[in-house]
């Protein structure tokens, strides 16, 4: 499962306004909300599902990328988005860099072989640190996902 199959322009935010990883998780999901991929009724059992899953262990995984994740039965097929921001966003990450690259997932309850795919396909994406760069430089939503599409250019 890569970000270029998971994410279309309307799912990308090209400059976040959260500052912190509670602000930026419920951005996220606003925009999955306002775009028509969660209902207004699913909404408050998948924020709970990233919340809780944060709670455990910052998903900021170092290196200015947090990849908040869980999974829940108000989702029948892998749910993402994809924030940028350039001031960086406190994510209590391991290297306690802030966060500028933020993707976040929901998979559906009980895929957990989907889920850790996902996870690690997204981590081994984001560790290139050209891929990094050109996102850092990306003008727009378009922009960004032909990076996503197109890694090597």
């Amino acid at each position: 499962m890569t970000l270029a199959n998971l994410l279309s322009a309307d799912q990308i935010i090209p400059e976040m306004l959260a500052s912190e990883r509670w602000a930026a998780i419920d951005e996220l999901v606003d925009l999955l909300e306002k775009k028509g991929f969660v209902t207004a009724l699913d909404r408050p059992e998948i924020s709970a599902a990233l919340k809780v899953r944060e709670q455990t262990m910052s998903t900021g995984i170092g290196m200015g990328i947090a990849i908040p994740h869980a999974s829940s039965s108000r989702v029948n097929r892998v749910l993402a988005a994809f924030g940028r921001s350039k001031e960086g966003i406190e994510f209590g990450s391991l290297d306690h860099v802030p966060v500028r690259f933020v993707v976040l997932f929901v998979v559906p309850k009980d895929q957990f072989q989907i889920h850790l795919r996902t996870l690690a396909a997204i981590a081994k994406f984001l560790n290139d640190r050209g891929v990094r760069e050109r996102l850092a430089t990306a003008e727009s939503p378009g922009d960004i996902l032909e990076i996503f599409r197109s890694p090597g250019r």
